[in-house]
């Protein structure tokens, strides 16, 4: 049994009517990448709660959270938008992960100094946003996707925003975190090279459905034409 099952999940965009089926394996890193418009973002918003399928079943770790609430599933995603609270010092908005409402005990503020840690921003606590380089914005934002503590980890293109040189070392960030929490990850890119980097197996998305699913280099190497349109091979 897979760690994260979708099965015939299916929904409906305008006139695009999409319908996914893939296996991801437990502690395993998966690229998802494909035409803009294919269902990519559609396909993490699915798992994660905040669209409702019509038909079909996810399920984590054997357990079916296909009607469940985005706050009652052990997912969390991480989105372009930072989505960080410009009154909130990086320490409270790292919090909020842990509480909505910011009732932090001293275990709490443990964990945040913990994940601020991790992502490297040990000191910061008490800086507002604004205070900080994009980068140093998305490693707030990761802190508080790791406090939540959930096994499941959406990346929806949260890196597209920053230079080839942040985007490769908050890749590696990820992928280092992940190894060390054992965390899965989905990870949404329109770069191949961010899959190829620390994605061992990638699927390629087009019209709602996943087309292809395997190896990294296998999907980035096909000779299948939509594959090869896509990438400009």
């Amino acid at each position: 049994m897979a760690f994260l099952e979708i099965e015939g999940l299916a929904f409906t965009y305008e006139d695009l009517v999409m319908r996914f089926d893939l296996a991801v394996e437990a502690g395993e890193c998966v690229g998802v990448i494909g035409p803009s418009g294919a269902g990519k973002s559609t396909l993490l918003a699915l798992i994660g709660g905040f669209e409702t399928p019509i038909a079909g079943s996810i399920r984590v770790d054997g357990r079916d959270i296909t009607a469940l609430p985005p706050a009652e599933r052990p997912v969390t995603s991480l989105f372009q938008d930072f989505n960080l609270f410009p009154h909130l010092s990086v320490a409270d908005n790292v919090g909020l992960g842990r509480d909505p409402g910011l009732r932090l005990d001293a275990d709490d503020r443990a964990q945040v100094a913990w994940a601020l840690g991790e992502v490297g921003l040990a000191g910061f606590e008490a800086r507002l946003p604004g205070q900080l380089s994009g980068g140093e914005r998305q490693r707030v934002a990761l802190a508080r996707s790791l406090i939540r503590n959930r096994p499941l980890l959406l990346l929806d293109e949260p890196f597209a925003a920053l230079g080839p040189a942040l985007r490769a070392e908050m890749l590696e960030l990820v992928d280092r975190l992940r190894r060390a929490q054992g965390m899965t990850v989905l990870l949404v890119t329109h770069d191949p090279n961010e899959a190829a980097r620390i994605a061992a197996r990638t699927a390629f998305v087009s019209a709602g459905r996943v087309a292809m699913f395997g190896r990294t280099p296998d999907v980035l190497g096909s000779s299948e034409p939509v594959v090869r349109d896509y990438l400009g091979n």
